[in-house]
């Protein structure tokens, strides 16, 4: 009584199963070597704002971003998959497993292409030919790819590393020192958004600025 052919035969559920666990694997290997480069990323818009740099610090941030959203939603994505596949009536649902799989391997192969070595990251904030032209590339590349509430957060993040930025500038003090009244912040608020406005305005200028020859 030995065992058939037919015994070993792998069905289409197991086989989307094998797809997600290969996926998931690979997610989590990008997840560790990814949050090196955006930890970095984050230093770089540190040091661009310690220098006054801001349409790069923006560029940094937003490029960032980017990656941790593409992260999000993969895994996000799979997890779905994965319910899906646990149904009992896997075969009412195979055509939406597969097709989500599929977009999954595009994502993943995305993502692989932003883990580009920390060389990347140190032109965000170069100088020269090159890495201005890397920059133009990356703003190019965000611009259609950043949800409006992305950008929002983004910005959000950019007023506090620069309120962290200042704060190191700044001396201590003094431990009697009142906190800001209300007009005061009100002010700083709306001075906030206008330098928001300007970096902005200064970073899609420079991603159109000619390459010089």
């Amino acid at each position: 009584m030995g065992n058939t052919p037919s015994s070993h035969k792998i069905s289409a559920q197991d086989r989307a199963i094998l797809d997600m666990k290969i996926q998931r694997d690979k997610l989590h290997q990008y997840q560790k070597r990814i949050t090196i480069i955006t930890d970095r990323e984050k230093a770089v818009a540190k040091e661009c704002l310690s220098r006054g740099d801001k349409p790069k610090a923006l560029l940094a941030l937003r490029r960032k971003k980017y990656q941790e959203s593409l992260l999000s939603k993969t895994d996000a994505q799979l997890e779905q998959l994965e319910q899906l596949t646990s149904s009992v009536e896997f075969a009412l649902v195979q055509k939406d497993v597969v097709f989500g799989l599929q977009q999954g391997t595009s994502v993943l192969k995305e993502i692989h292409k932003e883990i580009g070595g920390l060389e990347n990251v140190e032109k965000l904030m170069g100088e020269s030919e090159e890495a201005r032209q890397y920059q133009r590339e990356v703003s190019e590349m965000l611009g259609g790819r950043i949800s409006n509430q992305d950008e929002d957060e983004v910005e959000d993040e950019l007023d506090a590393l620069e309120r962290e930025v200042n704060r190191t500038k700044l001396p201590d003090a003094p431990a009697t020192e009142l906190p800001e009244d209300e007009l005061e912040r009100t002010q700083t608020e709306a001075r906030r958004a206008k330098a928001r406005a300007k970096a902005r305005e200064q970073a899609t200028s420079q991603a159109s600025e000619p390459m010089l020859a």
